[in-house]
């Protein structure tokens, strides 16, 4: 039975010092260090690049404790599911998933079923674990990964679920063992947190205020995975661009540094936005060799109206001027965004204004999305909402336009040479490497797992939407043509 916890919810504010918090956690974390041996663990995670970096980071704890990784759901001793809150689809999903393995629960009563992330950052979700899926084991948010070992110890002696939810973060966590999947890429988280609030948006209710890793950690971080043979990083944050702002230094300052490690090919980073987006940064990634010339720009509306009402900061005007800054001094960079059709108040013109915006930048790709309400956001309590019949009609409409600048832009790159890095056997052939050149475009080419982790070069054959072809081609055989 358990006794420390109390099976009603716990939201906990940490009440001691920040290093004496993480020094009890590093404590137990040593306690129990192999002690789950010969058990697995199978880890499932739903959204972005940031909660697949702290799935590492799970993994990494859960293998310091003696798990070890299965996809096999009926061995599992252990099966935790890493959520995201930003949409409602997703986190209907990730219920559906909760419901679905029930009857494993009830075949072995020993196996603990777990839900972390992002989720359970929401009062709501906690209340509904609490009181429609009571065969969940433990549950934990994303300020606490580090008390997850103590959290699942305490869940296999109790019969009742184990929640822990802190409201904040004590501290940046990097510093925890991470299990890496990919040998040749890797997430290097450099900031967390959001201090932008726009009215849509949950994230800065599951993630917290902006937090931002010392550089001297990322860098002997990044120095470190160079040294284990990794070819490129990606540095993770909810708005990169902020970061340092609360150190007294500058992401572009960062950019550089990374930049100029030995080993480390390819530098990219996720995500940046509009908003102090910066002249230096700007020039920092165009005079930075390794820093690919891949900038996701999330805009989400062509329409002053609707940007102001989902409090982005800036104007329809000003994102474009940034996108002529930034090709003018940076050519053949390739841009990609995010847009939502369908924010409440939105009208045909305000829509017309996206279509023309789109037009206007021809992104290499977006990622479009019909606008969904999250309980908790200002968005949400917005009255004059657009029927769904219209956010479905509206966002066909601005794939098919999109759609068409995608193809184009791969069209553009058939004759060219790139330079790729080799990042795996494709999902789909195995016999067919997947590539992806600086630019972010992916290159399906034949040739053999040996070549995985490689940089080398292709010249592209022909291009559908998403997806280009290549051989491998000799470099001093052909003048390079492009990237």
């Amino acid at each position: 039975m358990r006794s420390e916890l109390d099976p009603a919810l716990t939201v906990h504010r940490p009440s001691i010092p920040v290093q004496e918090a993480l020094k009890h956690a590093a404590g137990l974390r040593e306690e129990l260090k192999g002690a789950y041996r010969g058990k697995r663990y199978l880890l499932k995670t739903y959204g972005c690049q940031m909660n697949e970096h702290d799935s590492e980071m799970i993994a990494g704890l859960l293998e310091e404790m003696g798990y070890a990784a299965t996809t096999d759901e009926t061995a599992a001793d252990l099966i935790l599911f890493n959520t995201c809150a930003v949409r409602e689809n997703a986190e209907n999903k990730v219920f559906g998933e909760i419901g679905r393995v029930k009857p494993l629960k009830q075949l072995n009563p020993q196996l603990l079923l777990g839900v972390c992330g992002c989720m359970p950052q929401e009062t709501a979700v906690q209340e509904r674990v609490r009181s429609t899926y009571p065969w969940v084991d433990v549950v934990f948010g994303t300020h606490n990964i580090h008390r997850m070992p103590e959290l699942i110890e305490q869940a296999s002696h109790s019969f009742e679920t184990v929640m822990e939810v802190w409201e904040q973060s004590v501290e940046t966590l990097d510093e925890l063992p991470k299990a890496r999947t990919d040998q040749t890429r890797a997430w290097v988280n450099i900031q967390y947190g959001c201090n932008k609030y726009c009215t849509y948006c949950i994230v800065p209710y599951t993630r917290g205020k902006e937090r931002s890793r010392t550089m001297e950690s990322i860098v002997s971080e990044v120095v470190d995975l160079a040294a284990r043979g990794f070819k490129e990083v990606t540095l993770l944050g909810q708005n990169v661009n902020d970061y340092g702002l609360d150190l007294g230094t500058h992401f572009s300052t960062l950019l550089r540094a990374v930049g100029g490690v030995a080993g480390i090919e390819r530098v990219r980073f996720t995500t940046s936005n509009p908003w102090n987006f910066t002249d230096d940064l700007i020039e920092a990634i165009a005079e930075t060799k390794t820093v690919c010339h891949h900038i996701h720009l999330p805009v989400q509306s062509g329409s002053n109206a609707i940007l102001k009402r989902m409090n982005r900061g800036y104007t329809r005007e000003y994102y474009l001027e940034l996108v002529r800054k930034i090709r003018e001094r940076i050519p053949g960079v390739a841009l990609t965004t995010d847009l939502i059709v369908g924010f409440p108040g939105e009208t045909e013109q305000d829509f017309q204004e996206t279509l023309t915006l789109v037009s206007d930048v021809q992104f290499d790709n977006a990622y479009t999305f019909s606008y969904s309400a999250r309980t908790g956001t200002p968005a949400a309590g917005f009255k004059d909402a657009v029927s769904e019949d219209e956010k479905k009609q509206r966002l066909a409409r601005l794939m098919s336009v999109q759609d068409g600048y995608t193809l184009a832009a791969s069209q553009r790159a058939v004759g060219a040479t790139a330079r790729v890095l080799v990042e795996g056997v494709s999902r789909t052939n195995g016999h067919v490497l997947a590539t992806r050149t600086d630019t972010n475009k992916l290159v399906l080419v034949e040739g053999p797992p040996q070549w995985i982790g490689q940089s080398i070069y292709v010249r592209i054959l022909s291009a559908n939407t998403w997806t280009l072809r290549g051989e491998r081609v000799d470099r001093e055989s052909v003048a390079m043509t492009g990237s």
